[in-house]
């Protein structure tokens, strides 16, 4: 049991800690890794960390809809993808167009 509490993220988020922005991605339909770790993940640092609810660094949960686990998404949404992650990275870099 310790080397997975060592292991997990969510047993670390420390109260009151200012932390980079951040974009959790997950996909309403995956079969390997549940939703919920993401989203579980997002609330309790949206609620605990100092910049939770920041508008400069936030803490971010993008919920793909219709798909899974990466492979075999249409090549449309592989698209969305790349272009939230690259806007979100430009953004944080502060990279003008």
């Amino acid at each position: 049991f310790d080397w997975l509490y060592a292991y997990s993220p969510y047993q670390h988020v420390k109260p009151g800690t200012e932390y980079p922005a951040i974009m959790f991605m997950t996909a309403d339909s995956d079969s390997r890794v549940d939703p919920m770790h993401a989203k579980k993940m997002a609330a309790l640092m949206q609620a605990e960390a100092a910049n939770g609810k920041s508008k400069e660094r936030p803490i971010l949960l993008r919920i793909d809809s219709k798909a899974g686990h990466g492979q075999g998404k249409p090549i449309t949404k592989q698209i969305e993808d790349g272009t939230d992650v690259y806007s979100f990275l430009f953004w944080q870099l502060g990279v003008k167009p």
